[in-house]
């Protein structure tokens, strides 16, 4: 999280590493102290990012 404060806000935030429960956790927590969209892409599901 304090890496994540100190870079400039992402339009998505994808959360691709972890166990489910706690990729889902941490995408709370980004989305409560941080206000950014985070998502924790299912398995196997293809994301374009620009």
């Amino acid at each position: 999280m304090d890496w994540l404060r100190n870079a400039p806000a992402p339009h998505t935030t994808y959360i691709v590493h972890g166990e489910p429960a706690a990729s889902e956790t941490l995408r709370d927590r980004i989305d409560r102290e941080l206000g950014w969209t985070a998502v924790v892409p299912r398995s196997g599901e293809t994301v374009l990012v620009r």
